[in-house]
């Protein structure tokens, strides 16, 4: 199965239409430069940020001001509640890596309900990739994403839209996954990296 442009967005669209522009303008002008290389690559659009911070509703609209770029979700590869640190080197490892080689890539698709990993996803060689996720640029994902965006909202409006959107159904885990992105993104200083950086509430 191919991953397609639709990122799918629980509830209201928190991103704006003017900041999608811009992620798409920063997008374009790196793939100017990545098309003078001898065997050109994928741009790597990589949107980070916290939980509920509106990184999927971005990548809803720039995904279509990119070609209808394939939208990977780090929610399809994060290894249960307690893998946001496992899933950095798998994104490497099965989708970032190939891109960069101009190989293949795909991914197996976590199930959430059944607590395993499920069909395997193709990502289709396009000009552009959106990968819209927590840890979607940290470590060693930063060096392959050729725009890094990071995308804030304060915390009480950002664990609201978290629990509005699963039903209730994160609210038992908002504590326990604040704590790995808190020490994942302080020991990776992900915002100072970012190129872009977009705030939704």
């Amino acid at each position: 199965m191919d991953v397609g442009a639709q990122s799918f967005v629980w509830g209201a669209n928190d991103a704006r239409a003017g900041d999608a522009n811009a992620v798409a303008a920063w997008a374009r002008s790196i793939a100017e430069l990545v098309e003078l290389e001898a065997a050109p690559r994928p741009v790597v659009v990589a949107i980070d940020g916290r939980g509920g911070a509106g990184k999927s509703s971005l990548a809803a609209l720039v995904a279509p001001l990119l070609d209808d770029a394939p939208v990977v979700h780090m929610d399809d590869i994060y290894p249960g509640w307690d893998g946001l640190a496992r899933a950095v080197p798998l994104l490497v490892e099965q989708v970032l890596a190939p891109l960069a080689r101009r190989d293949r890539a795909s991914y197996r698709r976590y199930d959430w309900v059944a607590g395993a990993y499920a069909e395997t996803l193709v990502v289709p060689p396009q000009r552009y990739v959106v990968v819209e996720g927590v840890g979607s640029s940290i470590g060693a994902a930063r060096a392959y994403a050729d725009v890094r965006v990071w995308v804030q909202a304060p915390t009480d409006l950002r664990r609201r839209r978290g629990e509005d959107r699963d039903g209730g159904g994160f609210a038992g885990h908002w504590e326990r996954w604040a704590a790995q992105e808190t020490s994942l993104f302080d020991a990776d200083g992900t915002p100072e990296h970012a190129h872009l950086t977009i705030e939704t509430g």
